[in-house]
């Protein structure tokens, strides 16, 4: 049996076919180049680009154009969760952690409600978080402060302040490892006495590494 190396196959001037074997042919060996118009299952309508562990490269400048429905492509933004809660009282200038007690959604089961309110994440990377309150009370507010905590405080986290405000809405990215990290709401005022919330929500989702 002759041996035949090269390093591209093409078809021939003129022409958009190419054949490669017939009915007794063997795979085509690793290492040569196939150029073809057109790829199609030999039979069914499933179509498998490489094996498990392989890495699919797609060079810089070439382009993907999907017309089809796209499965399992690109990030899906999960975990997420949304939570709120009810009336609070928050002392003044005092630290107090967000009483958390509804649940639109948590996709992967990663936010304690019933239990510590907190936030786990199972999957490492950064994550958008989003703390919002609602106070009723404006008169000699003099700040509200909103703020994320992550792993108590020892971990870093986020801060915003609002100055005779009584709506509160900040955004921020922390990173989590994905096994042991764990992010609250809390909030603060100082106006020498007692203020209500009305509403306060939490959320977050993940955004890549």
């Amino acid at each position: 049996m002759s041996k035949l190396e090269t390093n591209t196959v093409d078809s021939i001037s003129g022409t958009s076919t190419l054949t490669l074997g017939g009915s007794n042919a063997s795979v085509v060996s690793a290492g040569t180049e196939v150029r073809s118009n057109k790829l199609s299952p030999a039979s069914g309508t499933a179509l498998q680009i490489g094996d498990s562990g392989d890495t699919i490269t797609i060079p810089s400048g070439a382009t993907i154009v999907n017309s089809g429905t796209a499965t399992n492509f690109g990030e899906s933004n999960t975990p997420m969760f949304f939570v709120s809660g009810p009336n609070q009282t928050i002392s003044h200038n005092t630290n107090t952690k967000m009483t958390i007690d509804s649940e639109s959604f948590d996709t992967d089961n990663c936010f304690d409600l019933a239990g510590t309110k907190r936030f786990v994440p199972n999957k490492a990377g950064k994550y958008f978080f989003t703390l919002s309150l609602f106070s009723p009370d404006t008169d000699d507010i003099d700040y509200w402060t909103s703020n994320v905590k992550k792993n108590g405080g020892s971990g870093g986290g986020f801060s915003g302040v609002q100055r005779n405000y009584n709506n509160v809405c900040y955004n921020g990215i922390l990173t989590a490892n994905g096994s042991s990290d764990y992010f609250e709401a809390f909030c603060e005022q100082e106006s020498g006495s007692n203020r209500t919330i009305a509403v306060s929500e939490f959320s977050a989702f993940y955004i890549g590494n």
